[in-house]
């Protein structure tokens, strides 16, 4: 007999999110959950991003691995608040994790918390840890379909970064095809087209992430 547990552990983590969201109202803090494969770039992007931003935003991090610390330490060296979730083999983190990593945050103390979430398109998608927004960021080398093979992300997601864009000139990658996808699933969907190498397009993702933290403020 087939036993269907994936339904009774989303309502569970779906309850923990409804109170983690309610946490981060009461505290004014932006969450975003950032979701990519390995390698797209996501804690390089951190580390411009908490570098750029660190003298007018106070910002903490989670980060999610299988393994090692090496992320949360370079998240760290920018000046951040950093704790590390190793899942031992889990391929996301889920609400609970959240919830216990807190512990180890003021959230008085902070602007924005970004979860970097394990390098995964899917199941990341599937557990809602209470943040306000799920941030996709997609590398060049990985293809322009990804949005059409992975739909629920760039459905869900409230800002697309399209990160390695330095590459373009050496990879068969059809910009418009990806942005096209993404907005057949999300027509309002802003994309960012980014090198984390070479800083190129940073400031438009800047000024959006200030524009949400100012909005979060305002309640």
């Amino acid at each position: 007999m087939e036993i269907n547990v994936t339904r009774p552990l989303l309502e569970s983590n779906e309850a923990i999110a409804a109170e983690l969201a309610q946490t981060f109202r009461n505290a004014g803090v932006l969450v975003l959950n950032m979701i990519s494969s390995p390698g797209a770039g996501k804690t390089t992007l951190l580390e411009r991003t908490l570098t750029a931003l660190g003298g007018e935003l106070r910002f903490g991090v989670i980060e999610g691995d299988v393994q090692t610390d090496n992320d949360a330490r370079r998240v760290a060296a920018t000046g951040a608040q950093a704790w590390q979730i190793n899942t031992n083999g889990g391929c996301h983190l889920d609400a609970r994790q959240i919830r216990d990593a807190l512990a180890h945050f003021n959230l008085d103390e902070l602007d924005v918390l970004i979860i970097e979430n394990v390098g995964n398109l899917v199941c990341p998608v599937e557990f809602y840890c209470g943040e306000d927004a799920k941030i996709a960021v997609l590398s060049v080398p990985e293809g322009d379909d990804k949005p059409e093979k992975y739909p629920l992300l760039f459905n869900l997601a409230k800002a697309m970064i399209l990160n390695k864009t330095d590459l373009l000139p050496y990879l068969d990658f059809d910009v418009d095809r990806a942005v096209r996808l993404a907005r057949q699933l999300n027509p309002t969907l802003p994309v960012f087209q980014v090198s984390c190498r070479t800083s190129q397009g940073l400031e438009p993702w800047y000024a959006w992430l200030r524009a949400a933290r100012a909005a979060k403020k305002q309640g």
